[in-house]
């Protein structure tokens, strides 16, 4: 007998279906270059932003979303290897799958604050390197997307093989927040204290992340003119 219980809360739900309609479109404007790469740019900023929130959430969210809950411990992979695993969130693969992603988009993200494309593009902060960094970070910021399509692929495997062969739905659950699970499995995770969501914690979390984005982006920036400046006076003048 399964019963239905309420896993992910609502930042976690938006959180993941924004990444996933930002990374669409950021593969979508990259293809398409032009006039649209500055909202490539403009998006990979909000993944950032979407990035830096999902690492405090990971502390300060509901149980299910806190990285404690599921981080992929050697005992764990070994007991879901062994199929004694019994847990109601991610499970240590789904868990590995999710590091990954967060990983590989940390360095997509990191590599294009840097990174330039020659003719029209460059990062919001191109500026702060020289053109050698910036075309390495270019580089690395191209091959990291090769790893970020290859972890999407096996991702929506993963989602096929579970809806098909373990008649498991794993979509509607991140739609909805509930998911059904075996009657035992809920009487135990009741016994436990479960840490609901908390619009305060959330509130938080939004202006902690919007805070960090402007200190790289603007607070950086910012300062880079004038820091310049005093490199300008203090260099020897040419003649």
């Amino acid at each position: 007998m399964k019963v239905t219980i309420h896993i992910w809360d609502l930042p976690h739900r938006l959180f993941h279906w924004l990444l996933v309609a930002s990374v669409i479109v950021c593969y979508i404007t990259a293809k398409i270059g032009g006039a649209l790469i500055d909202w490539h740019g403009r998006l990979g900023i909000f993944i950032f932003g979407l990035l830096v929130f999902r690492i405090i959430w990971g502390f300060i969210g509901s149980t299910h979303s806190r990285f404690v809950t599921f981080f992929p411990t050697v005992p764990r992979i070994v007991a879901y290897l062994k199929g004694s695993w019994q847990g109601i969130g991610h499970n240590p693969l789904g868990a590995l799958s999710v590091l990954a992603l967060l990983s590989v988009l940390a360095i997509q993200v990191g590599t294009g604050l840097f990174a330039n494309d020659d003719i029209a593009f460059e990062g919001p902060l191109f500026n702060l390197v020289d053109k050698s960094f910036s075309n390495k970070s270019t580089r690395w910021h191209n091959i990291s997307f090769n790893f970020l399509l290859a972890l999407i692929g096996l991702h929506l495997v993963a989602l096929i093989f579970y809806r098909w062969v373990k008649k498991t739905n794993l979509i509607v659950p991140m739609l909805t927040g509930k998911k059904k699970i075996p009657a035992a499995l809920a009487k135990a995770a009741a016994t436990n204290h479960v840490e609901e969501f908390d619009a305060l914690r959330f509130i938080l979390s939004v202006i902690i992340s919007s805070t960090v984005v402007w200190g790289v982006l603007g607070g950086i920036t910012q300062l880079y003119p004038v820091q310049g400046a005093q490199q300008t006076a203090q260099s020897p003048s040419s003649f």
